[in-house]
């Protein structure tokens, strides 16, 4: 299976993409300090064959790129992030903040 995955701002989501069929989609928003994954989706017939670890992977490597932390309330993405540790410095709970 070769699936592509894109960032599409203007719908605020990775999009991941067989051929011409959209296949998942991972929601964010994002702002200059901070991105929430609030939503992931992955059509019935691509469950299970590693679509929304690719959205995953391509959403966190793209915070990772822009040095934000992550607020995953997704499920999918929260349980992914504890799943690959590897992730776990984006996570914003896991962040030291700094007090003035």
């Amino acid at each position: 299976m070769d699936v592509v995955v894109t960032d599409v701002p203007e719908h605020g989501r990775f999009e991941a993409w067989e051929g011409d069929r959209l296949v998942g989609f991972a929601e964010y928003i994002r702002s200059g300090s901070l991105v929430v994954y609030p939503h992931t989706e992955v059509e019935p017939a691509f469950e299970g064959r590693g679509v929304g670890g690719s959205l995953a992977r391509a959403a966190l490597e793209d915070a990772r790129a822009r040095g934000l932390p992550v607020l995953a309330t997704c499920p999918f993405i929260a349980v992914w992030m504890v799943r690959h540790p590897e992730y776990a410095d984006l996570a914003y709970q896991n962040r030291s903040r700094v007090v003035d």
